[in-house]
Order: structure tokens, then C-alpha cells, then sequence
């Protein structure tokens, strides 16, 4: 290791027992620096853990209006197939958002899906008799290596308890959909950034369900610190570029179903920064919706501050996630370290 890389380490570490992030931001967050930062924007969770069971649901309401009859503009990105959601079609083919989203792990879509219908139903009594059917929109990674994923643990139940808790201020790290997951071999799950679009007067907010990344390749604030993070984790059980990500992202900038997916692209950026390929055995697909329901769309000069905002806010995203999850140990007593636990081990040999 060259003495520049030392020293940026060591910068780096010094920066995290100061401040409690990793790395500054480029364009300024929101107040909060979550995507609920984005006006009606909410998160809910619901979260087992007990023992070889460690998983859960994340929910994200774009709005509290009734997404069936009034739906939203929305695209997807899908930087690398191997995953198993449930409504990307209808939302290549049409760009509308027609439900909440849902995340969880991958053997737990179908109870997703249901339950977007069942709500749906229940706000609209004629769907799939004088109406048309709806278009659920559920994403998953898989939590197996924590959490026993074929006892099929999640239930309706916690799909509705995490859309019923969703609020402004949510929490993050090994909480909801996160519970189970990894990322870069250490404990990864939900995580959120936001940036002012000022040229737009508009927010841009990201959260991200994190599970892939080879300790190795970890390169937070732009710096390699998986290396010299790896003599700390003896025994530690490796993770391949593979396992997922989903990045989902919220505007209030009135941007079309085309513009969408230009800046849902722009997550493939900002996951390259943290350290990952996309690996043959990930699901890295990222969905952008805006919460303007008759966008007047700007033109795409404009886009130039959003487009560079979305993939640093994925960056962000990840390392949030990382922060802010607590160690967990799960099925067949696997074990991921949390983040913070390790920096403050390596920051103490300053």
C-alpha cells in the first residue's frame, strides 16, 4: 500500500470518529438526509429476529392518495437480472406506479404481491371486475445466509404492519427488509441519502436495500479499506459480488417516465463507487418514481445536477446502510459484523 492510500485512510477514519460518515457529500442532502426528504414520501418496517429467523418487510409510500386511480410516473433500471421481482413489466411497458412498494427477501414475493392486491381491493372495491387488475410492485434480495429463508417467515400481517408504520423519520441499517441482509461481508440492510436539486427546486432522495459487495473491492469515500478492514474479521465467512441491491428513488422535479429511467441508470454510478461490478449472482435493479402526477417535464440539459445527484445519493445510500446496522447472527449461527464496530477497532490503532 502506497503512503497516499495510508494517509487517506487514516483521514478517512479520523472523519468517521469526528463526524460518524464516511466521505463528504458533493451536493448538499436534505434536511434530513433520507428520502422522505422528498415531500409525502414515507418508510415502515416490520422486523423478526429470533434466532435462525432474521428478516422482514420494508415499505415506501410515494403518497397517501390512492396510487390505483391516481398513479405516478415511475421507471426501473435493471443493471444486472438475476432477481425475482414481481411488476418491472407493466411498469417498462406503461411507466406508472400503481401501488406502494415493498421489499423483502426472495421466497417472501408472492406474499408481497397479495397483499398489494388485497389493499388495493380494499380502496377499490371494483378492481378486476369493471376495472382493471392492479400492478403490484414488490423487489427482493436474498437474506439466506442470516436468515433461514425457507421457513417463508413473512406473513401478510408484517407486510401491512410495515405499510401501516410508514413515517417521515424511519429507521435504518438492520431493520425491515435489512434484517438479513449483507454487504461487502459485513452487516448491510436499509439505507438512505438525499440531495437538493436547487437549478430544479427539487429533492432527490434514494433508499437502498444493501446485499452484495466482496469485502476486497469495499471502497467507501473513494478510498480501499477492504484490505486492511479483513485482518480485523479473522474467520469472517467471505461475500461474493452477488446476493442484490435495490435502489429506490423519489423526486418532487416533475420529470417524465423517460427521464425517470435516465436517472434510475445513474444508481449503476454510484454502486461502482462503493466497489461493486455486479456481479453474475446479483440483482441489481434500481426503480424512480416522481410524486408530480402531471409532470410539465424540463428539458434534459436540466437533468445534469439530478443525474449527478442520483448516483451519489446510491453512494451514500450504501454506506447509510452500513452505519447503521447493528451486527447480527442468524441462521446456523452465520455471522455478519457491524460497520461502525469495526472502523472504531481500526480507528483506535491511529
Amino acid at each position: 500500500m502506497t503512503e497516499f492510500l495510508r494517509q487517506q485512510q487514516d483521514l478517512l477514519l479520523q472523519q468517521w470518529r469526528k463526524e460518524g460518515t464516511l466521505g463528504h457529500p458533493r451536493t448538499a442532502p436534505g434536511g434530513h438526509n433520507r428520502i422522505s426528504d422528498v415531500p409525502g414520501v414515507t418508510v415502515g418496517h416490520s422486523t423478526l429476529a429470533d434466532g435462525e429467523i432474521q428478516t422482514g418487510v420494508t415499505a415506501i409510500m410515494p403518497s397517501k392518495e390512492n396510487l390505483f386511480t391516481a398513479p405516478l410516473p415511475c421507471a426501473a433500471a435493471v443493471l444486472n437480472g438475476f432477481a425475482k421481482p414481481v411488476g418491472l413489466v407493466q411498469i417498462e411497458e406503461l411507466g406508472l406506479l400503481q401501488t406502494p412498494i415493498l421489499l423483502s427477501n426472495t421466497l417472501a414475493v408472492g406474499t408481497l404481491f397479495t397483499t398489494l392486491v388485497k389493499q388495493a381491493i380494499a380502496r377499490n372495491p371494483e378492481l378486476g371486475r369493471s376495472l382493471p387488475t392492479v400492478n403490484p410492485l414488490a423487489l427482493e434480495c436474498n437474506d439466506g445466509w442470516l436468515n433461514d429463508i425457507q421457513a417463508l417467515a413473512v406473513s401478510e400481517t408484517m407486510a401491512l404492519e410495515a405499510l401501516d408504520s410508514a413515517r417521515a423519520d424511519f429507521a435504518r441499517g438492520s431493520v425491515g427488509a435489512g434484517r438479513g441482509m449483507s454487504c461487502f461481508a459485513m452487516k448491510g440492510g436499509i439505507g438512505s441519502a438525499s440531495r437538493l436539486i436547487p437549478s430544479l427546486n427539487a429533492t432527490l432522495g434514494v433508499l437502498v436495500l444493501a446485499n452484495y459487495g466482496a469485502l476486497n473491492a469495499f471502497t467507501p469515500g473513494g478510498v480501499p479499506m477492504g484490505d486492511r478492514i479483513a485482518p480485523l474479521l479473522p474467520g469472517l465467512a467471505p461475500q461474493r459480488d452477488a446476493g442484490s441491491i435495490i435502489i429506490v428513488m423519489a423526486t418532487d422535479a416533475p420529470l417524465d417516465t423517460r427521464q425517470l429511467k435516465r436517472i434510475a441508470r445513474r444508481a449503476g454510478a454510484g454502486l461502482g463507487r462503493t466497489g461493486s461490478y455486479w456481479g453474475h449472482g446479483s440483482g441489481d435493479i434500481a426503480v424512480a418514481f416522481s410524486t408530480q402526477r402531471q409532470p410539465v417535464p424540463p428539458d434534459d440539459a436540466a437533468l445534469e445536477p439530478m443525474l449527478a445527484a442520483a448516483s451519489e445519493a446510491t453512494e451514500f445510500a450504501v454506506l447509510d446502510a452500513l452505519l447503521s446496522a447493528d451486527a447480527v447472527t442468524g441462521f446456523r449461527q452465520h455471522h455478519r459484523p457491524g460497520l461502525r464496530t469495526v472502523l472504531d477497532t481500526l480507528a483506535s490503532t491511529l
